[in-house]
Protein backbone atom coordinates (compact mmCIF):
# COMPACT_ATOMS: atom_id res chain seq x y z
CA UNK A 1 0.00 0.00 0.00
CA UNK A 2 2.88 2.33 0.85
CA UNK A 3 4.36 1.86 -2.61
CA UNK A 4 1.03 2.74 -4.18
CA UNK A 5 0.81 6.00 -2.25
CA UNK A 6 4.36 6.88 -3.19
CA UNK A 7 3.56 6.35 -6.87
CA UNK A 8 0.60 8.76 -6.59
CA UNK A 9 2.84 11.41 -5.04
CA UNK A 10 5.01 12.01 -8.13
CA UNK A 11 6.41 15.57 -8.36
CA UNK A 12 3.92 17.98 -9.89
CA UNK A 13 5.04 20.16 -12.77
CA UNK A 14 4.02 23.79 -12.58
CA UNK A 15 1.82 24.69 -15.59
CA UNK A 16 3.60 26.84 -18.15
CA UNK A 17 2.68 30.48 -17.84
CA UNK A 18 1.02 32.05 -20.90
CA UNK A 19 3.35 33.95 -23.18
CA UNK A 20 1.56 37.25 -22.52
CA UNK A 21 2.17 36.83 -18.79
CA UNK A 22 5.84 35.93 -19.27
CA UNK A 23 6.36 39.03 -21.41
CA UNK A 24 4.62 41.39 -18.99
CA UNK A 25 6.87 44.50 -18.64
CA UNK A 26 8.87 44.90 -15.45
CA UNK A 27 9.16 48.68 -15.65
CA UNK A 28 7.18 51.48 -17.29
CA UNK A 29 9.87 52.12 -19.89
CA UNK A 30 9.30 48.59 -21.24
CA UNK A 31 5.61 49.20 -22.01
CA UNK A 32 5.01 49.05 -25.76
CA UNK A 33 2.79 51.37 -27.77
CA UNK A 34 2.01 53.97 -25.09
CA UNK A 35 5.02 56.25 -25.41
CA UNK A 36 2.80 59.33 -24.93
CA UNK A 37 2.23 58.03 -21.38
CA UNK A 38 5.28 55.95 -20.47
CA UNK A 39 8.03 57.38 -22.69
CA UNK A 40 10.75 59.74 -21.37
CA UNK A 41 8.41 62.73 -21.67
CA UNK A 42 5.16 60.82 -21.21
CA UNK A 43 2.38 62.01 -18.95
CA UNK A 44 2.88 59.23 -16.39
CA UNK A 45 6.66 59.58 -16.44
CA UNK A 46 6.29 63.28 -15.60
CA UNK A 47 3.88 62.50 -12.75
CA UNK A 48 6.33 60.01 -11.25
CA UNK A 49 9.15 62.56 -11.49
CA UNK A 50 6.99 65.14 -9.73
CA UNK A 51 6.49 62.75 -6.81
CA UNK A 52 2.76 63.41 -6.73
CA UNK A 53 0.07 61.13 -8.14
CA UNK A 54 -3.63 61.83 -8.34
CA UNK A 55 -6.53 59.59 -9.22
CA UNK A 56 -6.77 58.60 -12.87
CA UNK A 57 -9.00 56.86 -15.38
CA UNK A 58 -7.26 54.74 -18.00
CA UNK A 59 -9.42 54.66 -21.12
CA UNK A 60 -8.53 52.44 -24.04
CA UNK A 61 -9.19 49.20 -25.93
CA UNK A 62 -8.41 45.76 -24.50
CA UNK A 63 -4.81 44.55 -24.53
CA UNK A 64 -3.18 47.98 -24.46
CA UNK A 65 -1.50 47.65 -21.05
CA UNK A 66 -3.88 49.39 -18.64
CA UNK A 67 -3.58 46.79 -15.86
CA UNK A 68 0.18 46.40 -16.31
CA UNK A 69 0.78 50.15 -16.22
CA UNK A 70 -1.28 50.52 -13.03
CA UNK A 71 0.74 47.78 -11.30
CA UNK A 72 4.05 49.27 -12.44
CA UNK A 73 2.91 52.72 -11.37
CA UNK A 74 2.35 51.47 -7.83
CA UNK A 75 5.74 49.77 -7.83
CA UNK A 76 7.64 52.82 -9.02
CA UNK A 77 5.97 55.14 -6.48
CA UNK A 78 6.11 52.81 -3.47
CA UNK A 79 2.33 52.54 -3.13
CA UNK A 80 0.49 49.45 -1.93
CA UNK A 81 -1.32 47.89 -4.88
CA UNK A 82 -4.91 46.64 -4.59
CA UNK A 83 -6.84 45.33 -7.57
CA UNK A 84 -10.54 44.60 -7.94
CA UNK A 85 -12.82 44.04 -10.91
CA UNK A 86 -16.19 45.74 -11.17
CA UNK A 87 -17.53 42.58 -12.81
CA UNK A 88 -16.96 40.41 -9.72
CA UNK A 89 -17.10 42.96 -6.89
CA UNK A 90 -19.98 44.50 -4.96
CA UNK A 91 -20.50 46.96 -2.11
CA UNK A 92 -19.22 44.52 0.53
CA UNK A 93 -15.96 44.03 -1.41
CA UNK A 94 -15.50 47.79 -1.75
CA UNK A 95 -15.97 48.29 2.00
CA UNK A 96 -13.28 45.70 2.76
CA UNK A 97 -10.84 47.33 0.33
CA UNK A 98 -11.53 50.81 1.74
CA UNK A 99 -11.07 49.59 5.31
CA UNK A 100 -7.75 47.94 4.46
CA UNK A 101 -6.62 51.16 2.76
CA UNK A 102 -7.56 53.18 5.88
CA UNK A 103 -5.46 50.87 8.08
CA UNK A 104 -2.48 51.25 5.75
CA UNK A 105 -2.89 55.00 5.75
CA UNK A 106 -2.93 55.01 9.57
CA UNK A 107 0.43 53.21 9.37
CA UNK A 108 1.85 55.73 6.91
CA UNK A 109 1.26 53.84 3.65
CA UNK A 110 -0.97 54.94 0.81
CA UNK A 111 -2.89 52.59 -1.50
CA UNK A 112 -3.21 52.62 -5.27
CA UNK A 113 -6.57 50.97 -5.93
CA UNK A 114 -6.89 49.64 -9.46
CA UNK A 115 -10.49 49.03 -10.53
CA UNK A 116 -10.81 47.09 -13.77
CA UNK A 117 -13.94 47.67 -15.89
CA UNK A 118 -14.91 50.53 -13.59
CA UNK A 119 -17.77 51.51 -15.91
CA UNK A 120 -19.56 48.32 -14.81
CA UNK A 121 -20.21 49.83 -11.38
CA UNK A 122 -23.57 51.57 -11.09
CA UNK A 123 -23.89 55.24 -10.17
CA UNK A 124 -24.24 54.62 -6.45
CA UNK A 125 -21.19 52.33 -6.41
CA UNK A 126 -19.16 54.92 -8.32
CA UNK A 127 -20.18 57.56 -5.78
CA UNK A 128 -18.79 55.39 -2.98
CA UNK A 129 -15.26 56.13 -4.24
CA UNK A 130 -15.62 59.88 -3.76
CA UNK A 131 -14.95 60.12 0.02
CA UNK A 132 -11.85 57.88 -0.06
CA UNK A 133 -10.50 59.77 -3.06
CA UNK A 134 -11.05 63.14 -1.40
CA UNK A 135 -9.44 62.28 1.93
CA UNK A 136 -6.46 60.53 0.30
CA UNK A 137 -7.29 57.05 1.57
CA UNK A 138 -6.77 55.71 -1.96
CA UNK A 139 -5.39 56.88 -5.24
CA UNK A 140 -7.95 55.48 -7.65
CA UNK A 141 -6.88 54.17 -11.04
CA UNK A 142 -9.92 53.00 -12.96
CA UNK A 143 -9.69 51.16 -16.27
CA UNK A 144 -12.42 51.25 -18.88
CA UNK A 145 -12.86 50.33 -22.51
CA UNK A 146 -15.88 52.65 -22.75
CA UNK A 147 -16.05 56.40 -23.16
CA UNK A 148 -15.80 57.82 -19.60
CA UNK A 149 -17.90 60.84 -20.56
CA UNK A 150 -20.90 58.56 -21.03
CA UNK A 151 -20.21 55.79 -18.52
CA UNK A 152 -18.79 57.48 -15.40
CA UNK A 153 -20.34 59.92 -12.96
CA UNK A 154 -19.46 63.56 -13.49
CA UNK A 155 -18.44 63.78 -9.80
CA UNK A 156 -15.98 60.91 -10.24
CA UNK A 157 -14.58 62.35 -13.47
CA UNK A 158 -14.07 65.76 -11.86
CA UNK A 159 -11.73 64.15 -9.32
CA UNK A 160 -9.72 62.05 -11.77
CA UNK A 161 -7.55 62.69 -14.79
CA UNK A 162 -8.46 60.72 -17.91
CA UNK A 163 -5.47 59.17 -19.72
CA UNK A 164 -6.07 57.63 -23.12
CA UNK A 165 -4.43 54.32 -24.05
CA UNK A 166 -4.05 53.80 -27.78
CA UNK A 167 -4.59 50.61 -29.74
CA UNK A 168 -1.17 49.21 -30.60
CA UNK A 169 -0.04 50.01 -34.13
CA UNK A 170 1.71 47.54 -36.44
CA UNK A 171 5.16 48.66 -35.28
CA UNK A 172 4.30 48.09 -31.60
CA UNK A 173 2.77 44.67 -32.33
CA UNK A 174 5.86 43.70 -34.34
CA UNK A 175 8.06 44.68 -31.39
CA UNK A 176 6.00 42.37 -29.15
CA UNK A 177 6.42 39.52 -31.63
CA UNK A 178 10.18 40.11 -31.70
CA UNK A 179 10.31 39.96 -27.89
CA UNK A 180 8.24 36.77 -28.00
CA UNK A 181 10.73 35.18 -30.43
CA UNK A 182 13.61 36.13 -28.13
CA UNK A 183 11.81 34.62 -25.14
CA UNK A 184 10.93 31.42 -27.02
CA UNK A 185 14.35 31.19 -28.63
CA UNK A 186 12.87 30.47 -32.06
CA UNK A 187 11.34 32.44 -34.94
CA UNK A 188 7.62 32.59 -35.50
CA UNK A 189 6.88 30.11 -38.33
CA UNK A 190 5.18 32.62 -40.65
CA UNK A 191 6.18 34.05 -44.00
CA UNK A 192 6.29 37.83 -44.42
CA UNK A 193 2.71 38.19 -45.65
CA UNK A 194 1.31 35.93 -42.92
CA UNK A 195 3.16 37.92 -40.26
CA UNK A 196 1.51 41.12 -41.52
CA UNK A 197 -1.88 39.37 -41.49
CA UNK A 198 -1.28 38.27 -37.91
CA UNK A 199 -0.78 41.85 -36.72
CA UNK A 200 -3.97 42.90 -38.49
CA UNK A 201 -5.87 40.05 -36.82
CA UNK A 202 -4.74 41.32 -33.42
CA UNK A 203 -6.63 44.56 -34.04
CA UNK A 204 -4.32 46.66 -31.86
CA UNK A 205 -4.48 44.22 -28.92
CA UNK A 206 -1.04 43.26 -27.56
CA UNK A 207 -2.34 40.37 -25.47
CA UNK A 208 -4.17 39.00 -28.51
CA UNK A 209 -1.11 39.05 -30.77
CA UNK A 210 0.89 37.06 -28.20
CA UNK A 211 -1.95 34.57 -27.69
CA UNK A 212 -2.20 34.06 -31.44
CA UNK A 213 1.57 33.62 -31.67
CA UNK A 214 1.37 30.85 -29.04
CA UNK A 215 -1.32 29.09 -31.06
CA UNK A 216 0.90 29.22 -34.15
CA UNK A 217 3.91 27.75 -32.36
CA UNK A 218 1.75 24.92 -31.00
CA UNK A 219 0.38 24.13 -34.46
CA UNK A 220 3.67 24.23 -36.38
CA UNK A 221 5.52 21.04 -37.26
CA UNK A 222 9.30 20.82 -37.59
CA UNK A 223 10.57 23.36 -40.14
CA UNK A 224 6.98 24.21 -41.13
CA UNK A 225 6.29 27.82 -42.21
CA UNK A 226 2.72 29.03 -42.67
CA UNK A 227 1.48 31.38 -45.36
CA UNK A 228 -1.49 33.76 -44.89
CA UNK A 229 -4.08 31.16 -45.96
CA UNK A 230 -2.74 28.51 -43.60
CA UNK A 231 -2.55 31.06 -40.78
CA UNK A 232 -6.26 31.89 -41.10
CA UNK A 233 -7.14 28.20 -41.06
CA UNK A 234 -5.07 27.61 -37.92
CA UNK A 235 -6.35 30.48 -35.81
CA UNK A 236 -9.84 30.44 -37.35
CA UNK A 237 -9.69 34.22 -37.62
CA UNK A 238 -10.15 36.20 -34.47
CA UNK A 239 -13.52 38.00 -34.36
CA UNK A 240 -13.41 41.78 -34.69
CA UNK A 241 -13.49 43.72 -31.44
CA UNK A 242 -16.91 45.25 -31.75
CA UNK A 243 -19.79 45.61 -29.32
CA UNK A 244 -22.97 46.84 -30.94
CA UNK A 245 -23.99 48.66 -27.79
CA UNK A 246 -20.70 50.38 -27.12
CA UNK A 247 -17.88 52.49 -28.58
CA UNK A 248 -16.98 50.14 -31.46
CA UNK A 249 -20.51 50.53 -32.77
CA UNK A 250 -20.45 54.32 -32.58
CA UNK A 251 -16.93 54.63 -33.92
CA UNK A 252 -17.70 52.66 -37.08
CA UNK A 253 -21.03 54.32 -37.84
CA UNK A 254 -19.31 57.68 -37.35
CA UNK A 255 -16.53 56.64 -39.75
CA UNK A 256 -19.11 55.47 -42.30
CA UNK A 257 -21.13 58.67 -42.04
CA UNK A 258 -18.10 60.92 -42.40
CA UNK A 259 -16.78 58.91 -45.36
CA UNK A 260 -20.12 59.31 -47.15
CA UNK A 261 -20.20 63.01 -46.30
CA UNK A 262 -16.63 63.30 -47.58
CA UNK A 263 -17.62 61.77 -50.96
CA UNK A 264 -15.28 58.80 -50.62
CA UNK A 265 -17.14 55.70 -51.88
CA UNK A 266 -14.17 53.39 -51.24
CA UNK A 267 -13.79 54.31 -47.56
CA UNK A 268 -17.58 54.21 -47.23
CA UNK A 269 -17.70 50.65 -48.56
CA UNK A 270 -14.84 49.62 -46.27
CA UNK A 271 -16.63 50.79 -43.11
CA UNK A 272 -19.92 49.37 -44.36
CA UNK A 273 -18.20 45.99 -44.81
CA UNK A 274 -16.62 46.26 -41.34
CA UNK A 275 -20.06 46.77 -39.83
CA UNK A 276 -21.56 43.83 -41.72
CA UNK A 277 -18.59 41.67 -40.73
CA UNK A 278 -19.00 42.64 -37.06
CA UNK A 279 -22.64 41.55 -37.05
CA UNK A 280 -24.30 44.96 -37.05
CA UNK A 281 -28.05 44.94 -37.70
CA UNK A 282 -28.33 45.76 -41.45
CA UNK A 283 -31.64 47.55 -40.88
CA UNK A 284 -29.86 49.88 -38.45
CA UNK A 285 -27.35 50.62 -41.21
CA UNK A 286 -30.25 51.19 -43.61
CA UNK A 287 -31.81 53.71 -41.25
CA UNK A 288 -28.48 55.52 -40.92
CA UNK A 289 -28.15 55.72 -44.72
CA UNK A 290 -31.61 57.31 -44.86
CA UNK A 291 -30.42 59.83 -42.29
CA UNK A 292 -27.27 60.60 -44.33
CA UNK A 293 -29.40 61.17 -47.43
CA UNK A 294 -31.50 63.79 -45.68
CA UNK A 295 -28.74 65.40 -43.60
CA UNK A 296 -25.79 65.57 -45.99
CA UNK A 297 -27.32 65.47 -49.48
CA UNK A 298 -30.82 66.80 -49.09
CA UNK A 299 -32.20 68.54 -52.15
CA UNK A 300 -28.84 68.61 -53.92
CA UNK A 301 -30.03 65.22 -55.15
CA UNK A 302 -33.66 64.46 -54.14
CA UNK A 303 -33.21 60.91 -55.43
CA UNK A 304 -30.72 60.15 -52.64
CA UNK A 305 -33.47 59.77 -50.05
CA UNK A 306 -35.49 57.63 -52.47
CA UNK A 307 -32.50 55.34 -53.14
CA UNK A 308 -31.60 55.02 -49.44
CA UNK A 309 -35.17 54.25 -48.44
CA UNK A 310 -35.53 51.74 -51.28
CA UNK A 311 -32.32 49.99 -50.19
CA UNK A 312 -33.61 49.69 -46.63
CA UNK A 313 -36.88 48.21 -47.93
CA UNK A 314 -34.97 45.88 -50.28
CA UNK A 315 -32.95 44.48 -47.39
CA UNK A 316 -36.14 44.08 -45.35
CA UNK A 317 -37.58 42.11 -48.29
CA UNK A 318 -34.51 40.02 -49.25
CA UNK A 319 -32.75 39.54 -45.93
CA UNK A 320 -29.09 38.58 -45.59
CA UNK A 321 -26.83 38.20 -47.48
CA UNK A 322 -28.66 39.17 -50.69
CA UNK A 323 -30.06 42.40 -49.27
CA UNK A 324 -26.63 43.65 -48.21
CA UNK A 325 -25.83 44.49 -51.84
CA UNK A 326 -28.77 46.91 -51.95
CA UNK A 327 -27.36 48.74 -48.93
CA UNK A 328 -23.91 48.79 -50.54
CA UNK A 329 -25.45 50.28 -53.70
CA UNK A 330 -27.15 53.01 -51.67
CA UNK A 331 -23.92 53.67 -49.78
CA UNK A 332 -22.01 54.28 -53.03
CA UNK A 333 -24.85 56.41 -54.43
CA UNK A 334 -24.83 58.64 -51.36
CA UNK A 335 -21.04 58.93 -51.32
CA UNK A 336 -20.97 60.02 -54.98
CA UNK A 337 -23.97 62.37 -54.79
CA UNK A 338 -23.56 66.17 -54.59
CA UNK A 339 -23.56 67.27 -50.96
CA UNK A 340 -25.68 69.89 -49.25
CA UNK A 341 -26.72 70.41 -45.65
CA UNK A 342 -28.82 73.46 -46.53
CA UNK A 343 -32.14 71.85 -45.55
CA UNK A 344 -30.59 70.42 -42.37
CA UNK A 345 -29.22 73.84 -41.40
CA UNK A 346 -32.48 75.58 -42.30
CA UNK A 347 -34.53 73.15 -40.25
CA UNK A 348 -32.33 73.63 -37.16
CA UNK A 349 -32.63 77.43 -37.50
CA UNK A 350 -36.41 77.20 -37.91
CA UNK A 351 -36.66 74.95 -34.84
CA UNK A 352 -34.65 77.45 -32.82
CA UNK A 353 -37.02 80.29 -33.79
CA UNK A 354 -40.07 78.08 -33.25
CA UNK A 355 -39.00 77.50 -29.65
CA UNK A 356 -38.18 81.17 -29.14
CA UNK A 357 -41.29 82.61 -30.81
CA UNK A 358 -43.72 79.74 -30.31
CA UNK A 359 -46.40 81.96 -28.77
CA UNK A 360 -46.68 84.38 -31.72
CA UNK A 361 -49.88 84.33 -33.75
CA UNK A 362 -49.63 83.80 -37.50
CA UNK A 363 -50.78 86.86 -39.49
CA UNK A 364 -54.58 87.05 -39.58
CA UNK A 365 -54.78 87.13 -43.38
CA UNK A 366 -53.65 83.49 -43.65
CA UNK A 367 -56.00 82.18 -40.95
CA UNK A 368 -59.41 80.69 -41.74
CA UNK A 369 -62.54 82.43 -40.41
CA UNK A 370 -65.15 79.73 -39.71
CA UNK A 371 -67.20 81.96 -37.35
CA UNK A 372 -68.76 85.43 -37.65
CA UNK A 373 -66.67 86.65 -34.74
CA UNK A 374 -63.47 85.61 -36.46
CA UNK A 375 -64.56 87.32 -39.67
CA UNK A 376 -65.30 90.43 -37.63
CA UNK A 377 -61.79 90.24 -36.26
CA UNK A 378 -60.42 90.21 -39.86
CA UNK A 379 -59.37 86.56 -39.84
CA UNK A 380 -58.67 85.67 -43.46
CA UNK A 381 -59.10 89.26 -44.59
CA UNK A 382 -56.80 90.35 -47.39
CA UNK A 383 -55.57 86.86 -48.21
CA UNK A 384 -54.54 86.48 -51.86
CA UNK A 385 -55.07 83.05 -53.40
CA UNK A 386 -51.76 82.38 -55.13
CA UNK A 387 -53.23 80.37 -57.99
CA UNK A 388 -55.25 83.44 -59.02
CA UNK A 389 -52.18 85.68 -59.15
CA UNK A 390 -49.75 86.28 -61.99
CA UNK A 391 -47.09 83.56 -62.01
CA UNK A 392 -49.17 81.80 -59.29
CA UNK A 393 -47.29 83.89 -56.74
CA UNK A 394 -48.76 86.52 -54.41
CA UNK A 395 -45.57 87.47 -52.56
CA UNK A 396 -47.40 87.92 -49.27
CA UNK A 397 -45.64 87.70 -45.91
CA UNK A 398 -46.58 84.59 -43.96
CA UNK A 399 -44.47 85.09 -40.82
CA UNK A 400 -45.91 86.48 -37.56
CA UNK A 401 -45.92 90.28 -37.76
CA UNK A 402 -43.58 90.67 -34.77
CA UNK A 403 -40.98 88.45 -36.44
CA UNK A 404 -40.95 89.78 -39.98
CA UNK A 405 -39.62 87.70 -42.86
CA UNK A 406 -36.80 85.28 -42.03
CA UNK A 407 -34.43 83.37 -44.30
CA UNK A 408 -33.44 79.86 -43.24
CA UNK A 409 -32.96 77.92 -46.44
CA UNK A 410 -29.96 79.00 -48.49
CA UNK A 411 -29.39 76.41 -51.25
CA UNK A 412 -25.87 76.17 -52.66
CA UNK A 413 -25.01 76.19 -56.37
CA UNK A 414 -24.68 72.40 -56.43
CA UNK A 415 -26.72 69.61 -57.92
CA UNK A 416 -30.48 70.04 -58.15
CA UNK A 417 -30.34 72.93 -55.69
CA UNK A 418 -29.00 75.14 -58.48
CA UNK A 419 -32.51 75.01 -59.96
CA UNK A 420 -34.09 75.67 -56.58
CA UNK A 421 -31.81 78.68 -56.14
CA UNK A 422 -33.03 80.08 -59.46
CA UNK A 423 -36.67 79.72 -58.35
CA UNK A 424 -36.03 81.40 -55.01
CA UNK A 425 -34.17 84.27 -56.66
CA UNK A 426 -37.04 84.69 -59.16
CA UNK A 427 -39.67 84.76 -56.39
CA UNK A 428 -37.56 87.20 -54.36
CA UNK A 429 -37.47 89.55 -57.38
CA UNK A 430 -41.26 89.29 -57.82
CA UNK A 431 -41.75 89.99 -54.12
CA UNK A 432 -39.57 93.10 -54.32
CA UNK A 433 -41.31 94.32 -57.49
CA UNK A 434 -44.81 93.86 -56.05
CA UNK A 435 -43.94 95.49 -52.74
CA UNK A 436 -42.37 98.46 -54.53
CA UNK A 437 -39.00 97.65 -52.99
Amino acid sequence: MGDLFQADEAPKREPARPLADRLRPQKLADVVGQEHLTGPDGALTRLIRSGSLGSMIFWGPPGTGKTTVARLLAGETGLAFEQISAIFSGVADLKKVFEAARLRRANGHQTLLFVDEIHRFNRAQQDSFLPVMEDGTVILVGATTENPSFELNAALLSRARVLVFKALDAQALELLLTRAEETEGRPLPLDEEARAVLTRMADGDGRAVLTLAEEIWRAAGTDEVFDATALQEIVQRRAPIYDKGQDGHYNLISALHKSVRGSDPDASLYYLARMFDAGEDPLYIGRRLVRMASEDIGLADPQALVVANAAKDAYDYLGSPEGELALAEACVYLATAPKSNAVYTAFKAAMRDARQHGSLMPPKHILNAPTKLMKAESYGGGYLYDHDQDDAFSGQDYFPERMGRQTYYDPPERGFERDIRKRLDYWAKLRRDRSGG
